[in-house]
C-alpha cells in the first residue's frame, strides 16, 4: 500500500493519523546498512532541502501535520513510504515529491518505525470542577 498525504489529513485525529503511518520495525536493524551514505548524501542535497521547506511549511510545523501539536525541537521531514536503495541511487523523483512526506517530531518518527504509540505526545487533558474528587 503506497501511503500518501492527502489520504493521511483525511483523519482527523493524532492516533488515527499514527495508526495509518505506522511500519511496526524492529530497533537495531538497519535500514542500509553499509549504504548508509547514500542517505546521508541525500538529505545534505539542495534538492532534499528544498522540497523539506516547502513540507515545513505546508504541515506548519506540526507533528503529523496535525493542528495543536506544534513541534517545538527539530523538525523531521518524514518518507510516508521506506525508501530503497535503488530509488537514491536513480534520484527517484518521488523522493521529492511532498504528497509522499510528512513533517514529525523525533519522539514520533520513533514509533511509527518502531510501534511504540505509548512515545506519542499527548494533549492535556481538560479539567472540570470537582473530576478528581471521589466522593462527589
Amino acid at each position: 500500500m503506497i501511503k500518501r498525504y492527502s489520504e493521511l489529513i483525511s483523519y482527523n485525529n493524532f492516533l488515527d493519523r499514527y495508526n495509518y503511518l505506522k511500519l511496526k520495525g524492529q530497533v537495531g536493524l538497519d535500514t542500509f546498512g553499509l549504504d548508509r551514505y547514500l542517505n546521508q548524501t541525500l538529505y545534505r542535497s539542495y534538492k532534499w532541502r528544498k522540497v523539506r521547506d516547502e513540507v515545513l511549511i505546508r504541515d506548519n510545523g506540526c507533528d503529523l501535520g496535525m493542528e495543536g501539536y506544534e513541534i517545538g525541537g527539530k523538525i523531521i521531514v518524514h518518507h510516508m513510504n521506506p525508501l530503497t536503495i535503488e530509488q537514491i541511487e536513480d534520484d527517484d523523483p518521488i523522493i521529492y515529491d511532498p504528497e509522499f512526506l510528512i513533517c514529525v517530531s523525533h519522539i514520533t518518527h520513533n514509533a511509527i518505525h518502531y510501534g511504540d504509540e505509548n512515545l506519542l505526545p499527548r494533549l492535556p487533558v481538560e479539567r472540570v470542577p470537582n473530576d478528581t474528587c471521589p466522593w462527589k
